[in-house]
């Protein structure tokens, strides 16, 4: 296959990781810092090298879509800050800009904002049932640039009924990560594990009983909030009965809003937010 010719360009293949690209020219090779490499996704341009990097397991990005529009997307991340090299050609923000949009279209990927002036972007990547989102910034006049990764992906709770039952025993309450449909309560298939232990730890203690109380974060207006976080856990009440739980012996509530248990002006803290907890009786 032929790649087009642009200035700066550098090959790119999803979800396949590249070569760098070797230049023949003089440029001072600058290491870059320790335990760093490029993304799988796209490689550098020439002549910059990698400052520092950041990497989490789970965590949260506001993504750009638009005019006062943005997408929280969680999951893995990754964060690349690239820096020119002292001798390397220079480059403009919007050449760097403009790079990384090509690159990111011949490699399947969509651009979902753009904006020259601020020399960043955002960008969308899915494939083989992967998700993953990308956020371009250059800045000091094309001296440097960050890439920032999110592959998608639901935070999983890790919790056994045992856990649920020394937190009940200990503070009478204890928050569960169930996963559901934007601003629905439909639960998504991989919550099934939390159910599973909720179920058992309510079977293996028969004079348990409990409220299941739902919580949303503070998008969205208060009643809507309300509503929903009592339809999601009615519907944890549901499936637990379907599980062969008493239904006498579970309530369910919604409190809205009302009870945040993080910082609702970060999309960590609502994250933590949403929530649905099990109280004891």
């Amino acid at each position: 296959m032929m790649w087009p010719r642009m200035p700066y360009m550098f090959r790119v293949k999803l979800f396949v990781p590249i070569l760098i690209v070797i230049l023949s020219g003089a440029l001072q090779a600058q290491p870059d810092d320790a335990g760093c490499k490029d993304h799988p996704l796209l490689s550098r341009l020439p002549g910059f090298y990698i400052d520092s990097c950041e990497s989490e397991e789970f965590a949260a990005h506001e993504f750009t879509a638009g005019d006062e529009k943005t997408i929280a997307v969680e999951g893995g991340k990754t964060m690349i800050k690239y820096v020119a090299t002292s001798n390397a050609r220079k480059v403009s923000e919007l050449q760097v800009l403009r790079n990384y949009v090509n690159a990111v279209k011949q490699a399947g990927g969509g651009i979902v904002w753009s904006n020259d002036r601020a020399a960043k972007a955002t960008a969308r990547f899915a494939a083989a049932g992967r998700e993953t989102w990308l956020e371009i910034r250059a800045y000091d006049q094309g001296e440097a640039y960050n890439l920032l990764f999110i592959e998608k992906k639901a935070m999983v709770q890790e919790v056994t009924a045992a856990d649920m039952l020394a937190a009940l025993n200990r503070d009478g309450r204890v928050a569960l990560y169930i996963q559901f449909d934007f601003a629905k309560a439909k639960i998504k298939p991989e919550s099934a594990p939390i159910l599973d232990q909720m179920a058992a730890l309510l079977k293996g203690n028969p004079a348990l009983k409990a409220s299941v109380e739902g919580h949303t974060d503070n998008v969205g207006s208060a009643a809507s909030n309300q509503s929903l976080s009592e339809e999601r856990a009615k519907a944890v009440v549901a499936a637990l009965v379907q599980q062969g739980v008493e239904a006498g012996r579970l309530s369910a509530a919604g409190h809205g809003m009302s009870k945040p248990i993080a910082d609702n002006s970060t999309e960590e803290g609502r994250a933590k937010n949403r929530r649905v907890e099990l109280v004891r009786k």
